[in-house]
């Protein structure tokens, strides 16, 4: 008889929260002013950067963000337009810097009352959160967003007592989160692969669910409406071989099915 599901590990950004919706509109332009410096491009240079930059958020989405910013600092020096380079560390802490800038924005927006938790969560994730609860079902939590960061944010939303372990991004190491909570949950706890359930919006999480095993459900959201599916995240997480796809938490019955849960 197979192992029934007892574990489940969400990634955050674009999964639960939408916190951090439009990470990509502060990377893509941070990026390109790295790259280029002072330089005036032409028509088919400046086309042909902004293809290969939003390529390369699009098939990096889901990993840390010190990674992409190892592209950054070899992309730079690879075009040598621009003189001034900075590591990788140095480029991570002044995306970081823009990003937050949103993200505080919202927060300040959440403390005054004017916009709600609920605002900037999936729709139905609260109740699909109570359900696994009320199952006695483990959560965890592990994102490629710096650990204090993605705790903070967990708790301004109010989902953090859900999850048994929140792991975000090392501070000051690249190290993948993700890999590490994954291979601790079905290594060190001794589950199988159906025994664990992993939950995310980007191809890292689901290949490494795959690669392990473990049920695959890939959310393919849409952050804008919090509802709904983002045919571009389809077509990726499709790609990453998810066993299941949906936009959002909203249809109980469907993820209970999907996660091999009696109704």
């Amino acid at each position: 008889m197979m192992a029934a599901l007892t574990t489940v590990l969400f990634d955050f950004d674009g999964t639960l929260s939408t916190l951090r919706e439009g990470w990509e509109d502060v990377m893509a332009p941070f990026m390109k002013e790295c790259i280029t410096g002072n330089v005036k491009l032409s028509e088919v240079e400046e086309s042909a950067l902004k293809q290969e930059i939003m390529d390369y958020i699009e098939d990096s989405t889901g990993i840390q963000t010190i990674y992409q910013m190892r592209w950054l600092a070899e992309t730079v020096r690879r075009k040598a337009w621009n003189p001034q380079i900075f590591d990788e560390w140095e480029y991570k802490a002044e995306y970081n810097r823009r990003l937050l800038l949103q993200v505080k924005e919202k927060v300040e927006l959440l403390d005054q009352g004017r916009l709600q938790a609920e605002d900037f969560l999936m729709k139905g994730s609260l109740a699909f959160l109570n359900l696994l609860q009320q199952r006695g079902i483990e959560m965890y939590v592990a994102s490629g967003t710096d650990h204090p960061d993605v705790v903070r944010e967990a708790e301004v939303l109010g989902i953090s007592h859900y999850f048994k372990q929140i792991v975000g991004a090392p501070v000051g190491k690249a190290e993948c989160s993700k890999e590490k909570v994954l291979v601790d949950l079905m290594e060190h706890n001794g589950l199988s692969g159906r025994q664990l359930a992993v939950i995310g919006d980007g191809k890292v999480e689901i290949g490494l669910a795959k690669k392990r095993g473990a049920i695959a459900i890939g959310l393919a959201t849409d952050e804008r409406r919090r509802e709904g599916i983002n045919p571009d995240k389809r077509a990726r997480l499709e790609k990453a071989g998810a066993d299941w796809i949906t936009g959002d938490f909203l249809k109980a019955e469907q993820w209970l099915n999907a996660l091999g849960l009696s109704i």
